[in-house]
C-alpha cells in the first residue's frame, strides 16, 4: 500500500468530482467558472495518477492472493510471483510521481516573468557578461516559443549592459526561470585584455513573476508618472523621441523607468514591472521560505556571492547550489544547454519539498 494516506487521496477524488459537477451545472459568473476550470485542470492529472496507482495496487493484491492460494496451479503461482516482482518497482515509480503532483504549487509558476540582469563587480567586463547572459535567456526563450519584450536598457560603450529589464511572456516561464535569480560569476579573458590574463567578474539576475492586473490593485493616487527627456534622471538610457516614462509608486518608493520609442507602450511596460515588483514583495511577505527582501535574491553583486560560475577557458559551467558541473559551456550560452541545469535545480527543489513533507 502507498505511504500517502488513503483518506487524503479520497478527498482529492471527491473534490475533483464535486468541481466537475459544479462545472456541469454552470458557474454563477465568468470569474467563478475560470476559477473552477483551473482547479479542475490542476486536479485532473492527480486523480488520473490516483486511479492508476489504485488499479495497480489491486493487481498486486490479486497476485499476492493467487500466490497464497495453496490450491492454485504451481505454474500459475510461479507466473504470479514473476509478475509481482515486476509490479513493485512500477508501484514505487507511480507513488513518487503522485507525490510530486501533490507538492504545493507556486501560484506564479504557470505565468510569465520579469527578467532583470545587471552588471556586478568587474566594470566593463561585467557589463559584457550581463549582455551575454541576457542573450542566453533570450535564446532560451526563443527555443521555448516565449516572447521577449525589452522594458529598459542601459548600455556601456562596448555594447555591454549595465542593466537590462525585459518581460518574458509565455506559459510556465516563471517555473523555468525562477531558480536563475542570484549572482552569476564569469571567468575568462576579457576582449579588452591584451596580456591574455583571466579575469573574474559578475552579473546579477532577478526573476520576478509577472503579475496580472487582477493580482495587484494599484491605486491611481499612489503613483506618480513623469515623462522624461533623453538623458533623464537616474542615469537610464533613453531614446531621442523624448518618450521615456518614469513611474514612482509612492507608498513603497519603487521607481520604474521604461524608455522604448512609444510612450503608451512605455507606460504599459513600466506598470507591468511595477505590478510584478509589488506582487513579488507581497509573495515574500506571505511566504516565509522566500527571502524577506528582493535584494536578497541577488546579494550585492560581489564575485563571492555566486550561484553559478561560467569558466570559459575550461568550457565548463558549475551550479554551486547543487554541485553540478557541465562541460558544455557553449551549448549553455546558446540557450539549448540551459534546460539540463534548470531541470536539475527543479528536481532538487522537489526533493527538498518531499523531504520536508515526509
Amino acid at each position: 500500500m502507498t505511504s500517502i494516506p488513503a483518506d487524503k487521496l479520497d478527498r482529492m477524488v471527491e473534490r475533483w468530482q464535486s468541481v466537475q459537477d459544479e462545472l456541469n451545472k454552470g458557474a454563477a459568473n465568468q470569474q467563478a467558472f475560470a476559477k473552477l476550470s483551473k482547479e479542475f485542470s490542476d486536479l485532473s492529472p492527480v486523480v488520473a495518477a490516483i486511479e492508476e496507482l489504485r488499479k495497480t495496487e489491486q493487481e498486486q493484491a490479486d497476485l499476492a492472493a493467487m500466490i497464497a492460494d495453496a490450491g492454485a496451479d504451481r505454474e500459475m503461482r510461479a507466473m504470479a510471483e514473476d509478475e509481482l516482482d515486476a509490479i513493485k518497482p512500477r508501484l514505487a515509480d507511480m507513488e513518487h510521481k503522485l507525490q510530486l503532483l501533490l507538492l504545493p504549487k507556486d501560484a506564479a509558476d504557470d505565468g510569465s516573468a520579469i527578467l532583470e540582469v545587471r552588471a556586478g563587480t568587474g566594470g566593463d567586463e561585467a557589463a559584457l557578461f550581463a549582455a551575454d547572459l541576457f542573450r542566453m535567456y533570450s535564446r532560451y526563450a526563443e527555443l521555448h516559443r516565449w516572447k521577449v519584450e525589452i522594458i529598459s536598457i542601459s548600455e556601456n560603450d562596448l555594447g555591454g549592459y549595465k542593466e537590462i529589464i525585459a518581460s518574458i511572456m509565455g506559459a510556465g516561464v516563471f517555473a523555468k526561470l525562477k531558480f536563475e535569480s542570484g549572482v552569476h560569476r564569469v571567468q575568462r579573458v576579457p576582449a579588452t585584455e591584451g596580456s591574455g590574463r583571466i579575469h573574474t567578474s559578475a552579473a546579477t539576475v532577478a526573476v520576478l513573476p509577472e503579475a496580472e492586473e487582477v493580482d495587484v490593485d494599484i491605486k491611481t493616487e499612489d503613483i506618480r508618472i513623469d515623462r522624461m527627456r533623453a538623458g533623464g534622471a537616474g542615469g537610464q538610457h533613453v531614446n531621442k523621441t523624448e518618450s521615456a516614462i518614469r513611474v514612482t509608486h509612492i507608498p513603497s518608493g519603487i521607481v520604474v523607468v521604461s524608455a522604448e520609442k512609444n510612450q503608451h507602450q512605455n507606460l504599459r511596460l513600466a506598470m507591468a514591472v511595477l505590478r510584478s515588483r509589488l506582487y513579488e514583495a507581497e509573495r515574500q511577505r506571505i511566504d516565509g521560505e522566500r527571502s524577506a527582501a528582493r535584494k536578497d535574491q541577488v546579494g550585492s553583486g560581489d564575485r563571492s556571492q555566486r550561484i553559478r560560475t561560467y569558466n570559459f577557458p575550461q568550457g565548463r559551467v558549475t551550479d554551486h547550489r547543487i554541485n553540478m558541473t557541465l562541460h558544455k559551456l557553449p551549448a549553455v550560452m546558446e540557450g539549448g544547454g540551459l534546460d539540463e541545469l534548470i531541470d536539475a535545480l527543479t528536481t532538487d527543489h522537489q526533493a527538498t519539498l518531499l523531504a520536508s513533507m515526509n
